[in-house]
This record gives structure tokens, sequence and C-alpha cells, in this order.
């Protein structure tokens, strides 16, 4: 009979579950006699968002393929289940064998956005580990952290005994293999994570010491271990058809954000949007084969039972073969009730004529993301877009049939003005003034016009890691600049506006760009019951906030002063392959309202070439 950590009375009294009790479809299942390592791959939120995001899928199908590994997954426990093991001393465990997940050799963590920090602190403590690595045992696992958050790991860095930088089907067996090898050889966890500093791409935070200047800027950042390197470097997977994806991906049983088969059609993006962090860490650009998706798009859909596939990719329009690959899955499976989903489209007479193919057009809505309300900030940005553009693609799809569209924005951009906020209202009229020039009699009810602003965060490892944030007022006081805007608009009616949580983004601010000193008001924030950080039902700005106050960090320093560009960052030890001298010329660019050709049109010298592949060699063969 399997073993279950919680009882039934338990499971009857929390919401879903199902999040808890694993034997999904396609879940594997090893004899723990016959395995020399378990490992405990972790997404730190609900069930149903963590299934849904396929780095996890993938990990988890490499890592079972070897028959010495048994990887098994855990969530974070929601609310109501948070406060019954903690009343009741119930630890954490991974849902295929229900064990605690101290027992397991290594916890793996992928930390997709910084609102989650908090809840990785609630997987260590209800799994019994020490939150802080200086504090951990021979017993207790090696806890790794992964994901794109990892590029700047350092507002973590107490927290973790490694991080890997890049993409994990590189060197995770690598790491595994010595610590076979350790164990063979009777090491301690110190002998290991020596062994493990010594590997391409892994980070042991431990293994550094920082010091600041007086005025809370770095003043540098050194090994204090011969096993360290100076330098981390990203790992990336070159050959996009030599390598890992799950071919019998879990089936969640209850309704996940993401409930269809993933098919990732390419890693990177030629844009070069200032603000993009994605653009830079995965550059460069490297596409599968139409025959690789194929086979997959087949095996997966088989495995499954799912009956929708999504293209998945930074920029699917970008992607070559994108024509020949929409078709035959239209001519495959659309018979056959299976959906096909385009996210990340531009919206051009091809993309359109497409989507008219795979969507029922008056259900649907449109995506466009100009993100600026001007043509100058646009340039700022490097935004390929013109509003001749926006407004054509516009046309073409209310001719097309569709009658909704969804307009996304950012505000706080650098160099920003109010011409430039007002903008914003104006070109969501001037979109609902196209659907007013088609006659009447061929229109489909009114136009719904949806514009969103999210609060801009300047991220590492973009053009803009050094400019300056706005703060939460700033940001409230320029929403409600447009939202008085949008009011004056002939097509009010059409045009609804929302806009981010502010206090929310400028607390991602903080955490995307802090330092080490961050992690103690991390830790003030989790002890004053801080989790779920993301969900608006259980953010708490109030308790983050006075954690702040306590562990004397300054917001301002932070994000609102505009960093040198000879500051040491603290993510400068981090080798992205794009360099910052491109960066820094990036940013000068960007302040003259310069706009940079996308990689196919010219190579910009970003540095990203020393790979070897992907688009910065595609037509040089």
């Amino acid at each position: 009979m399997r073993k279950l950590a919680l009882s039934d009375e338990i499971l009857l009294s929390v919401e879903k579950p199902a999040r808890y009790i694993g034997n999904e479809v396609n879940m594997v299942k090893k004899d723990l006699s016959k395995i020399d390592i378990r490992f405990a791959m972790c997404f730190p939120d609900v069930y149903e968002i963590g299934m849904s995001h396929l780095g996890i899928q993938i990990l988890y199908d490499m890592f079972n393929q070897r028959d010495d590994i048994y990887c098994e997954r855990v969530y974070s426990p929601w609310t109501d289940l948070d406060q019954i093991m903690r009343e009741r001393n119930i630890p954490l465990f991974a849902l295929e064998s229900q064990d605690p997940i101290k027992d397991f050799d290594f916890l793996g963590i992928t930390i997709q956005y910084e609102m989650c920090y908090t809840n990785i602190l609630q997987v260590l403590d209800l799994s019994g580990i020490p939150l802080e690595s200086a504090d951990r045992t021979e017993d207790d696992p090696i806890v790794i952290g992964g994901g794109p958050c990892t590029y700047n790991p350092e507002p973590l860095a107490p927290f973790f005994d490694i991080f890997y930088m890049g993409e994990g089907e590189t060197v995770y067996f690598d790491l595994m293999d010595k610590y076979k090898e350790n164990k063979r050889n009777g090491g301690s966890r110190r002998d290991f994570l020596e062994m493990a500093a010594e590997i391409e791409g892994l980070y042991v935070p431990a293994f550094y010491d920082v010091e600041y200047n007086e005025d809370g800027t770095l003043k540098s950042f050194t090994p204090n271990n011969p096993h360290a390197k100076t330098k981390i470097s990203k790992q990336l997977v070159m050959d996009m058809d030599n390598t890992y994806y799950p071919e019998k991906p879990l089936v969640p049983f209850i309704k996940a954000t993401q409930d269809r088969v993933v098919l990732e059609i390419q890693r990177g993006c030629i844009r070069g949007c200032r603000f993009c962090q994605a653009g830079s860490v995965y550059k460069p650009v490297r596409e599968r084969s139409l025959e690789f998706l194929k086979d997959k798009a087949y095996k997966m859909l088989k495995s499954t039972g799912h009956e929708e596939i999504s293209l998945s990719s930074l920029s699917s329009s970008d992607y070559s073969n994108l024509e020949g690959l929409v078709n035959f899955l239209i001519d495959e499976f659309k018979d056959k009730g299976v959906n096909i989903s385009l996210p990340s489209l531009r919206i051009d007479a091809f993309s359109l004529d497409v989507m008219s193919k795979v969507q029922d057009v008056r259900k649907s809505s449109l995506t466009f993301a100009p993100e600026a309300g001007s043509q100058r900030l646009r340039n700022v940005i490097n935004k390929g877009l013109t509003e001749e553009v926006i407004l054509k693609g516009a046309s073409m799809a209310f001719e097309g049939g569709w009658n909704r569209v969804k307009l996304y924005f950012m505000l706080g951009l650098p160099t920003e003005t109010v011409e430039d906020m007002e903008g914003i209202a104006e070109l969501s009229e001037k979109v609902a003034e196209v659907y007013y020039r088609i006659p009447k009699d061929q229109r489909i009810g009114k136009v719904q016009i949806v514009a969103s602003s999210s609060f801009f965060v300047p991220k590492p490892f973009t053009p803009f890691q050094w400019a300056s944030m706005n703060t939460k007022e700033e940001f409230l006081g320029k929403a409600r600049i447009v939202n008085a805007k949008m009011k004056e608009m002939l097509n009010k009616k059409s045009i609804k506006y929302n806009w981010h949580e502010a206090d929310v983004s400028v607390l991602e601010g903080l955490l995307a760009r802090g330092d080490r000193k961050v992690a103690k008001t991390i830790l003030a924030a989790y002890k004053s019951g801080c989790i779920y950080d993301a969900w608006s039902e259980t953010f708490d700005n109030s308790k983050w906030e006075k954690a702040i106050k306590d562990t004397d960090n300054d917001m301002n320093f932070y994000i609102s002063r505009e960093r040198d560009v000879d500051e040491l960052l603290p993510w400068d030890f981090i080798d992205i392959g794009v360099t910052k001298a491109f960066l820094k010329k990036e940013w000068q660019r960007a302040k003259e309202e310069t706009v940079t050709p996308n990689c196919r049109m010219k190579c910009a010298g970003c540095g990203a070439a020393r790979f070897g592949g992907g688009v910065c060699f595609e037509n040089k063969n």
C-alpha cells in the first residue's frame, strides 16, 4: 500500500488535495534500493504553476533517464496545508515517494521570479533543512538554485550551496558523477562543494568574500577558496536537436496554468529589446529542426492525451521554419480535435493568416506589445515596432474578424516624459479608430481594447541595468496621468485601462538588483509571515516595509539611483557571453534614441558569437 505523508483527514480538509498525492500520468517510479542519488526538483510556487513549467519537465525526464538517479518533485504547499504542516510537524515530502525532502541527496530549486524568494525559505523550513547553507551538516541535502533569477544570485546567496548558471541539460550529470565519486571516497560536504566549484557554470557562494565601499557600493568580490573561479560562465545547449526533451511529459490531475503539450521551437531572441533580460541571457538564438519538432509533437500528444499544443519561444515569428511547422500541425492534428496555440507572434499578414486557421476568431483576442506610447521611447528601448506597423496590424486583424485587442505597455522607462505616458492613451485610441473605419455592416459588434501597463524594473545583464527605477509613488502618479488621458478619449467606452501593483514592482526591483545584504531582508520578511508574495491575496507589503527598515536596507540605494557604468555590480562575476562593453554601448545608444538592428539584419557584436553556433553562424557556412 502506498505510503502517505498526509492522512485522508488532512487531504479532505485542504483546497485541491490532488496537489499533494502524485501518481499523475507519466509519473516515474523507481526502486529505491537500486539508485545512488535522490534528487528533489522543486518549483517554489503552487502545484498548478509548477506543473506548467517546461524546464522542470525537461530536467525530470533527463534525470530519470539515468538508472542511478531518481528525480522526484516538490512544490510549495498552499497556505492551508502550510499551516497544518507547521501545527502537526509534518515534514515537506516529495510527490512520487511521499518521503521527506530532508532524506534526499539534492534539493534543486528553479528560481523563475523574484517574488517567489520567500517561498524558497518556506520549502527549506518545512523540509527541516537549515535556511542558511553555513548551518547545514553532512545529513542535509545539497541545495542548488537554477533559472533566470540566478543571473543575480546574491540576494539569495546565504541560502544556497550551489547556483547553476545556464541551461540545465549541460553539466548536471558532471555534478552527479562528482557526487558519487566523493561519496565513494568518503569525502565531506565541503569536499564535494570544492569539486562542484571546479565545474564550469557552477557557483558556490560560500567560496567568495564581498567587501563594500563606505557609500554601500561593492568594493570587491573575490574567491576565498582555491577551487573557486574568478568568473562563472553560463552553460548553453548549442545543438538543440541532440539534447533532452520529454516525450512523455507529466499530466496533472487538476487543471494547470498551461494544460497542454509545450513544443519549444527555439531558445533566445534576435530582437535586442533593451529592457529584456531573457533576450540577453539566452543569446544566441538556437532553433530546433522541423523534423525534431514533428517527432516530439506526435509522441507528446500520444503520451499525454492533451488536446492542445503550444509553440514556445520568446519570439515565435522569428523561427525560420514557422510556416512549415504550423502547416504540418494543422494538417496532422486540427481534424483530430487538437488546438494549436501560438503565443509570442508579431501581428503581421502571415501571423494573422495562421491564427485565423487555428483559432476561433470570434472568441479570441489579439495581443500587441508596443511597450511604449511614443515612437521616440520605442526607439530608446529598441522595440522594433513603429506606429504604422501597429496600426496596419490592427487593421488587418479587424478586417479578419477580430474585435478584441490587448495592448501591453511599460511605465517608468528611462527618459520617459509626460508626452510618452499620454501616448499610451493616444495609441490605444488610434487602434480603436482603425476598427471604426470598417463599414458598419462588416463589423462584429463593438471593439474592445484593453490597455495594460506594467512598471519597468531594470534587470541585470540588460543595457538598462544602470538605470534608475521609479518609486511606488512615481509609478502610481504616471498611471494616473495615463488614466486621465484615457478618460478624454473619444472611444473611452471601448477602451479599458489597468496597471500592475506598484509596490510589488518596487520590491521586485530590490530583489532583482540587490546584493548579499538584501538576504537578511528576505529572511526577516519570511520570519514575519511573508509567503506567496506573487499572489495578490497573500502579499503583505507592510511586512516587507518593516523587514526592510528592521534590516537597515535603503530602497533608494538599490532602486532609485542611476548606477555609474564603472561601478562593480553584484552580478559582474558572471559571464553570460554578452559583454559588459556591449551593454554599455547599448545604454549610450538608448540615451541617443538610436535603434540597433536585430541579429539577422546585422551582427551588433554583443559577444554571444563565442558560443560558436545559433543565429550568429547560420549564414556563415
